[in-house]
């Protein structure tokens, strides 16, 4: 069994910076794209940026310059530098990754982390 841990957020004022990681636990797997979301109240879960086991990033076009992903295949880990914190970033941020297990492919969801910016 895989699942998905993730640590940081919290509170941050706007300016300020976090930093997110999520990390695939458990035994016989490969690890995929790994990819972050966020989701405010009121509103739909939206991509914020994710990156291949190749190393290629994507960003939401409104996040690129103050948001940027990282991953380290040997400890099969993600993490999300936050810089220049606004209000509107606030919200529920979720790691999804795509893992294989003894030849099964399927999407895996962190248990999500609350970021809150306060102005």
């Amino acid at each position: 069994q895989v699942r998905l841990v993730e640590s940081g957020g919290g509170l941050a004022q706007a300016g300020g910076s976090l930093k997110l990681s999520c990390a695939a636990v458990g035994s016989t797997f490969v690890v995929g794209t790994m990819t972050w979301y966020r989701q405010a109240p009121g509103r739909q879960r939206e991509l914020v940026a994710g990156v291949t086991a190749g190393g290629t990033t994507n960003y939401a076009d409104s996040l690129k310059g103050r948001f940027t992903i990282s991953r380290d295949n040997a400890e099969n880990t993600v993490s999300l530098h936050m810089n220049l914190l606004k209000p509107e970033d606030s919200g529920v941020y979720s790691c999804n990754a795509d893992i294989s297990v003894l030849g099964v492919r399927r999407d895996h969801w962190g248990q999500g982390t609350q970021v809150t910016v306060s102005s």
